[in-house]
C-alpha cells in the first residue's frame, strides 16, 4: 500500500515556538478535544473486552507471502501496517485535521517551521517488551527513506532534510523548507523497532514478524487461507484516552478467498462476520439468503462525509496516441454514466467530479483572482479551458444527450488529425486507434462494455485485458498500460502526497502514484504553493488552480463515488457505537470500535435481546 494513501496526513500549524510543547495539532483551528479529554465522542468507553472479529481480507491477491507491509515486491497480509505499528501521533474519525499525541506525548514545531521535535511517552513499548526509543523512530524513518521501500515514501518525505535524536525519548525532525503539513505528516510514520530484522537488508526482511508498538501481533496463520491477529495483552497505550473504548476484539481473523463470488457465497454461510461491498449489483441483488432472512446478517448503509475522492478510468499519456488533450476529452465524451448508473448501479452512486469533491477544496464556476494570479505565468503550459468555467463531467440526461457528446467527440478528434476510414479511426499515417483497458477481474468487462460500444461508434476500438493480480501490479509498477482503473482517495487535507500522484519527478519513476504520467510545471507549481501555503486563503487558491489543471487536462475520466459504506454484518455476533463518525472509512472504523457480543445471539435469544435493545 503505497503510503500516502495508509497514512492520515495530518497536516499542523507551522507557528509554533521551540519554547513550548502541545498534546495535539489542529490544522487552521483549536482540536475538537481539550487536553484532559477521557475518550472520543463517537466510541462506548465501556465496550466490553473479548470475542472474535472475523473479517474478509479487503485485498485483491488470494494470498501473502511477507510480513513487511513497506518493501516493493510481494503482499502483506490485510491489516498488518494499521494493527501492528503505531505511529508518533493518530487522528479520529469525527474531524478532519487534528492528530493527538500516541507514541509521542507532546510535539514542539519551531517558530521558523523547520523543524519539529516529538517527547515520547515513558511506558510506549513494542511487542517484545522493550522500550520505544527515539533512536527506533530515527531508525524507522531512515529505513522507510532508504533503498528497499516504495517511492512514494521519497516523494512524501522529500523535504524532510533528517531525523536527530537528542537524547532516548526526544526526536527532531528538520526541514529543508517551512511547511504547514510535514510535522504532523512525519507524526505519521510507522514506528517499529530496530531489532526487527536482525540488521538485514530491509529487502530481507520478509517473515520475520514484526516488531512493532500496535494493539496486535501475529497469531495463528494459515497461507492462502487465514490469518489471526491476536490482540496484545500488556499493549502500553490501551489506557491513553485516544485509545479507551477502542481494540475491543482478542483476536481478529483474516479470511482469503479467490474471488468475490467466493466472498459472498461464504458470508451468505456465515464463515465470516463482515462485508463491505463496492458492487451496487451485488448490494442490491444478491446480498439475501437463509440468514438475512433470520435477522442474523442484516444490510447496513453507514452514512459518512468523507471527501468523494476520485475514482476515475486513467489514460496513460506516455502511449502517443493519448498524448492529445482533445483525443483524452472524446474518450470521456463517450461514456455514458447516466445510463450505466442507472442501467448496472441502482441509481447508488454520484458522478465524481474534479480531485477536490465534498471538501473545502472542490472547485466551481470561473478562477477567482487568487487562482488567476498563480495560473497566468503557466498560461501557455495550460489547457485552454482551464481559464474558463471549472468542466463538469459530461452529462446524457436533461438538455444533452449521448449523440450529442459523441458529435462533440467526433469534432475533437477531427482536430487532433483523425478521421474515420472504413469505419476505423485512423491518423495522418493511417494507424488505428486501437487501446487496450487493463484490468485484473474479468467482471470489469461488464461495466466497460458500453463505454465500448460508443467508442466504436467513433471508429475506436477498446479491447478488454484482464491479467492475474500479480501480473497486474507489475505492470502498474511499471505503467505498462493504456487505460486501467484507479479508485483514488480523498482527503481534507491536501498536500506532498500529490506530488506522488501528479508530479514531474513522479511520472519517471517506477512504482511511483503518477499513472497518468502528468509531467507539467504548472502543475508541479499548484503542488508547492498548496504544500507551503499557511492559511486557508493560500491554500484553496492553490488547490483550485491544481484542480482545473487536472480536470481540464483530461487525465482522469471520472467515475463515481458514493456516500454510505454499504456492509453487511453478522448483528447476532457483533455490536457497534450509536454515533457514526462522519470521518470513519469502513472497516477499519468496525476493527477500532465495535465489539463481539458475549455470549453471541442465537435464534431462541436474538428476538428477544434485539427487541428490547431497539426500545
Amino acid at each position: 500500500m503505497r503510503f500516502w494513501k495508509f497514512c492520515f496526513l495530518l497536516a499542523g500549524a507551522t507557528t509554533v515556538a521551540p519554547t513550548w510543547a502541545d498534546y495535539a495539532y489542529a490544522l487552521w483551528g483549536q482540536p475538537k478535544y481539550a487536553q484532559d479529554f477521557a475518550h472520543f465522542g463517537y466510541v462506548n468507553p465501556q465496550a466490553p473486552k473479548g470475542g472474535e472479529l472475523r473479517l474478509v481480507s479487503n485485498l485483491r491477491v488470494s494470498t501473502f507471502d511477507k510480513y513487511n507491509p513497506f518493501t516493493i515486491k510481494g503482499n502483506a497480509p490485510a491489516y498488518l501496517s494499521n494493527l501492528m505499528f503505531d505511529t508518533l501521533l493518530t487522528g479520529s474519525m469525527d474531524e478532519t485535521a487534528t492528530g493527538y499525541g500516541l507514541l509521542a506525548e507532546d510535539v514542539t514545531v519551531a517558530a521558523d517551521g523547520m523543524s519539529a521535535t516529538f517527547r515520547l511517552r515513558r511506558q510506549a513499548r513494542f511487542h517484545d517488551g522493550t522500550p520505544v526509543l527515539a533512536q527506533d523512530v530515527q531508525h524507522s524513518f531512515a529505513t522507510l527513506m532508504g533503498p528497499h521501500t516504495s517511492p512514494a515514501y521519497k516523494t512524501m518525505l522529500a523535504e524532510v532534510a533528517g531525523c536527530e535524536v537528542i537524547n532516548n525519548r526526544t526526536v527532531r525532525f528538520t526541514f529543508r523548507a517551512p511547511n504547514r503539513e510535514l510535522p504532523l505528516t512525519v507524526g505519521s510514520l510507522p514506528i517499529f523497532s530496530r531489532a526487527w530484522g536482525a540488521g538485514k537488508p530491509f529487502n530481507e526482511v520478509v517473515m520475520d514478524t514484526p516488531i512493532g508498538s500496535g494493539p496486535y501481533k501475529i497469531g495463528p496463520v494459515r497461507f492462502g487461507k487465514d490469518i489471526t491477529y491476536v490482540r496484545d495483552a500488556h499493549y502500553w497505550a490501551k489506557d491513553l484516552p485516544v485509545r479507551r473504548g477502542t481494540i475491543n476484539f482478542d483476536n481478529i481473523n483474516v479470511k482469503i478467498y479467490k474471488d468475490n463470488t467466493a466472498k459472498l457465497e461464504a458470508l451468505k454461510a456465515g464463515e465470516f462476520d463482515l462485508m463491505r461491498f463496492y458492487s451496487a449489483g451485488d448490494w442490491a441483488r444478491r446480498v439475501d439468503g437463509r440468514k438475512f432472512k433470520s435477522g442474523e446478517l442484516v444490510k447496513g448503509e453507514f452514512a459518512h462525509k468523507q471527501p468523494t475522492g476520485f475514482q476515475s478510468y486513467v489514460l496513460n499519456v506516455r502511449r502517443p496516441f493519448l498524448q492529445d488533450v482533445r483525443v483524452r476529452e472524446a474518450l470521456g465524451l463517450a461514456l455514458d454514466y447516466e445510463w450505466m448508473n442507472r442501467q448496472m448501479f441502482y441509481g447508488a452512486y454520484q458522478r465524481v467530479n474534479g480531485i477536490f469533491g465534498n471538501t473545502l477544496c472542490q472547485t466551481t464556476g470561473l478562477p477567482s483572482a487568487a487562482e488567476l494570479a498563480l495560473m497566468q505565468p503557466w498560461g501557455e503550459l495550460l489547457p485552454p479551458g482551464a481559464f474558463g468555467p471549472m468542466t463538469v463531467a459530461p452529462r446524457t440526461d436533461g438538455d444533452s444527450s449521448l449523440r450529442e457528446n459523441l458529435r462533440k467527440a467526433k469534432g475533437l478528434l477531427a482536430a487532433a488529425g483523425w478521421t474515420v476510414q472504413g469505419g476505423v479511426l485512423r491518423n495522418s499515417a493511417g494507424q488505428a486507434m486501437e487501446l487496450e483497458y487493463l484490468d485484473s477481474n474479468d467482471a470489469g468487462q461488464r461495466t466497460v462494455a458500453s463505454w465500448q460500444r460508443n467508442l466504436q461508434k467513433l471508429g475506436i476500438q477498446l479491447n478488454f485485458r484482464a491479467v492475474d493480480y500479480a501480473l497486474y501490479q507489475q505492470r502498474l509498477q511499471k505503467f505498462d498500460f493504456d487505460i486501467t482503473s484507479i479508485a483514488y482517495q480523498g482527503t481534507n487535507n491536501p498536500g506532498q502526497e500529490f506530488a506522488d500522484l501528479f508530479g514531474s519527478a513522479a511520472a519517471d519513476q517506477e512504482d511511483s502514484g503518477n499513472f497518468p504520467g502528468v509531467k507539467s510545471k504548472a502543475v508541479d507549481a499548484f503542488i508547492q504553493a498548496m504544500v507551503s501555503a499557511k492559511t486557508d486563503a493560500q491554500l484553496l487558491p492553490a488547490c483550485h488552480a491544481l484542480e482545473r489543471a487536472i480536470a481540464h487536462g483530461h487525465y482522469l475520466i471520472p467515475q463515481w463515488s458514493s456516500s454510505t459504506h454499504r456492509m453487511a454484518y453478522n448483528q447476532w455476533r457483533l455490536e457497534h457505537p450509536q454515533v457514526i463518525p462522519p470521518y470513519s472509512n469502513g472497516e477499519n472504523w468496525v476493527i477500532d470500535t465495535w465489539w463481539a457480543r458475549m455470549p453471541p445471539l442465537t435464534a431462541e435469544t436474538a428476538p428477544v435481546v434485539l427487541k428490547e435493545q431497539a426500545q
